[in-house]
């Protein structure tokens, strides 16, 4: 369904279990910035209007998440950490073109956000599965299905200004450059990427 070259690293939800505070600390993050990037994309094309009016509920509903998550960690008594580099989305958006339109980078940052939420949806799924404790699984099947419904909308927005054959090509190259980042990536049980 997601089009991922390349699964998880199967060990990685068990890492993620031992470090429950961590992870839940960085997918944290993840969700503020995920708020960010909506913000980010309706400030720099407000004129596109489907993506305004599509991304304004996002936000919300994305920065609804940051609290949830926040919630679960006062539940537990574990504190936010500080927020730390996101290697793998630092280096998606290392691989948006240079030199080009704002239109055509509108294209890089639509499909580099659905690549994002498709690994955060899988990796979601991963916890919903893997987790012993049945409270976490249900917490995170919850998040996985949000994601997959924002990953289908960022390549649904990315349809509706560019012609398809153009969003499928530069969407090939994306799963390739994404493949090649998760596989050179250090397995890591604190990171929610």
């Amino acid at each position: 369904m997601l089009g991922l070259k390349l699964p998880t690293d199967p060990r990685w939800v068990n890492l993620a279990e031992i470090s429950l505070e961590e992870i839940l600390s960085d997918h944290a993050y993840c969700e503020q910035k995920a708020a960010s990037t909506c913000i980010s994309l309706i400030q720099s094309y407000p004129s596109r209007i489907e993506l305004v009016e599509e991304l304004a509920p996002i936000v919300t509903e994305e920065w609804g998440h940051f609290r949830q998550v926040l919630a679960e960690l006062k539940k537990r008594n574990l504190k936010l950490g500080k927020q730390r580099k996101d290697e793998y989305v630092n280096q998606l958006f290392q691989n948006e073109r240079k030199n080009i339109s704002p239109e055509e980078r509108m294209l890089d940052k639509l499909l580099i956000s659905a690549l994002i939420e498709a690994r955060s949806c899988e990796r979601f799924k991963l916890l919903s599965e893997g987790l012993e404790e049945e409270y976490m699984r249900n917490f995170y099947r919850s998040f996985m299905e949000s994601e997959a419904g924002h990953y289908r909308l960022f390549l649904s927005l990315a349809n509706i200004y560019f012609p398809q054959e153009i969003v499928k090509a530069r969407w090939l190259q994306f799963l390739e450059i994404e493949k090649n980042i998760v596989e050179n990536l250090v397995v890591r049980g604190d990171r929610m990427h």
